[in-house]
């Protein structure tokens, strides 16, 4: 069977991830989308909120996260974000990318981003 998808694109917020101590000090903007693999039918059918993602709730779960404990990578942010994702049991896989646009590199660049897929055992 194939999963049907809720995305949420472009959240935004500030943290302190990073290995360089002015990351850390300073803080900076990171950008989350994620893709839930789910099966949306049970929602649809019912009209009923409890059998999907309640993506408004989990974006302030996402941001509390990308606000919260700074970590050196962002592959470990992307992680954890995953992992908030699949305390959902209506979601089956998690797609995260962790975008961090203003990363120290020393050349011109757009975006810096590590994408992950994390599913259930």
């Amino acid at each position: 069977m194939s999963l049907d998808r809720i995305e949420l694109r472009g959240l935004r917020a500030r943290g302190r991830h990073g290995c360089l101590p002015a990351e850390r000090e300073l803080g900076q903007e990171f950008v989350v989308d994620v893709a839930l693999g789910l099966d949306t039918r049970p929602a649809a059918e019912g009209d009923d909120l409890s059998r999907t993602v309640d993506y408004g709730s989990l974006a302030s779960r996402l941001v509390a996260v990308v606000e919260g404990e700074p970590v050196n990578l962002i592959e470990t942010l992307a992680d954890r974000l995953a992992k908030i994702c699949l305390e959902d049991p209506n979601v089956a896989e998690a797609d995260v990318t962790v975008h961090k646009p203003a990363a120290p590199v020393p050349h011109p660049f757009t975006d810096v981003a590590v994408r992950i897929r994390r599913s259930r055992p």
